[in-house]
C-alpha cells in the first residue's frame, strides 16, 4: 500500500460549492445531458453496427468517438451528480484513482481519435477514387488501435506520476473530477518535474492532433474550392463540417484549460469550462452527426420503422 492511500481515506471534490444557488439547478441539467449523451451515443453505436450502408471508414471512426465519448462522461458524471446533491462531497481514495487513469485514458484517445478521423475526411474529398484502397479495414483498425493504446499509454505513466506524490493529508480538491493538475496542486514537494511532463503531454495530445487537423482541413478547402458544381462543394463541405464543429467544441475547451499557467488553470471560471468537454460535447457529438448527416437519419428512420413494424404485427 502506497504512503498516500494509508494516508488518505478519500479526498473532498470541492466542485461548485462557492455557488450553492447553483448546484440543485446544475444537478438537473447536467443529468438531462448525461441522459442525452448515453441515449444519443448508444444510437449512434447501434446505427452504425446494424446498418449495412453505414459499415464504411467513417461511421468505423464515429461509433469508436460514441463508444469513448460513452465511457468518458460515465466516468465522470455520476460522482459529479452524487456531489452536487450531497453536502458532503466525498469520493474515496481508490474511487479517485480509478477516475484518474480511466478519464485521463479515454480524453487522451479522443484526441488522438479526432486527429485519425480528420485523415479519414481528407482522403475522402482530396483522393475519392482511391478512398477505399487507401482506407481498407486494416488501416482503420491499425489506426484506432494506436489510438487507444497511446491514450493507455500516457495515462499509465500522468496517474502513475501524480499519485507518487506525497499529499501530506490534503484531501481538498478544488475541482469536481480527479484530473492529474489539481491532484498536483495537493502536492506539498515541489512538482516541477510533473508539470513538464504535464506540458509535453499536452503538446503531444493537443498541439499535434490540431496541427494536424488544421493542416488536413488546409489541403480539403483547397480541394472543395476546386470543385466546380455547388452541389459537388456542399456535399464535400457536408461530409466534413460536423467533424469540425466537434474538433473546435473539443479542443477549444480543453486548450483553454491544459495550457493556461498553471496558477489560473482551476479557478471557478475554468470548472464550467471543463464541463464542456467533460458533459457538452458527448452529448453534441450524436446530434451533431445526426442532424448533419442525411446517411445517419435514414438509417435511424429505416431502424425506428422496423422497430414499429415489429411490436406492430
Amino acid at each position: 500500500m502506497s504512503t498516500n492511500e494509508s494516508n488518505l481515506t478519500g479526498f473532498i471534490l470541492l466542485g461548485f460549492s462557492d455557488h450553492p444557488q447553483l448546484q440543485k439547478v446544475l444537478f438537473v441539467v447536467i443529468l438531462i445531458l448525461y441522459v442525452l449523451a448515453i441515449f444519443g451515443n448508444t444510437t449512434i453505436i447501434l446505427v452504425s453496427r446494424l446498418e449495412p450502408k453505414l459499415h464504411t471508414p467513417m461511421y468505423f471512426f464515429l461509433s469508436h468517438l460514441s463508444l469513448l465519448d460513452l465511457c468518458f462522461t460515465s466516468s465522470v458524471i455520476p460522482q459529479l451528480l452524487v456531489n452536487l446533491w450531497d453536502p458532503m462531497k466525498t469520493i474515496t481514495y481508490g474511487g479517485c484513482v480509478v477516475q484518474l487513469y480511466v478519464s485521463l485514458a479515454l480524453g487522451s484517445t479522443e484526441c488522438v481519435l479526432l486527429a485519425v478521423m480528420s485523415y479519414d475526411r481528407y482522403v475522402a474529398v482530396c483522393r475519392p477514387l482511391h478512398y477505399t484502397v487507401l482506407m481498407h479495414p486494416r488501416l482503420c483498425v491499425t489506426l484506432t488501435s494506436m489510438a487507444w493504446l497511446s491514450g493507455v499509454a500516457t495515462t499509465l505513466v500522468q496517474s502513475t506520476l501524480t499519485l507518487q506524490l506525497p499529499f501530506c493529508g490534503h484531501h481538498q480538491v478544488d475541482h469536481f473530477i480527479c484530473e492529474v493538475p489539481v491532484l498536483m496542486k495537493l502536492a506539498c514537494v515541489d512538482t516541477t518535474f510533473n508539470e513538464a511532463e504535464l506540458f509535453v503531454a499536452s503538446i503531444l495530445f493537443l498541439i499535434v492532433p490540431v496541427s494536424f487537423i488544421l493542416v488536413s482541413y488546409g489541403y480539403i478547402a483547397q480541394a472543395v474550392l476546386r470543385i466546380k458544381s455547388a452541389t459537388g462543394r456542399q456535399k464535400a463541405f457536408g461530409t466534413c463540417s460536423s467533424h469540425l464543429i466537434v474538433v473546435i467544441i473539443f479542443y477549444g475547451t480543453i486548450i483553454f484549460m491544459y495550457l493556461q499557467p498553471a496558477k489560473s488553470r482551476f479557478k471557478d471560471q475554468g470548472k464550467f469550462v471543463s464541463l464542456f468537454y467533460t458533459v457538452v460535447t458527448p452529448m453534441l457529438n450524436p446530434l451533431i452527426y445526426t442532424l448533419r448527416n442525411k446517411d445517419v437519419k435514414g438509417a435511424l428512420k429505416k431502424m425506428l420503422e422496423k422497430i414499429l413494424d415489429t411490436n406492430f404485427t
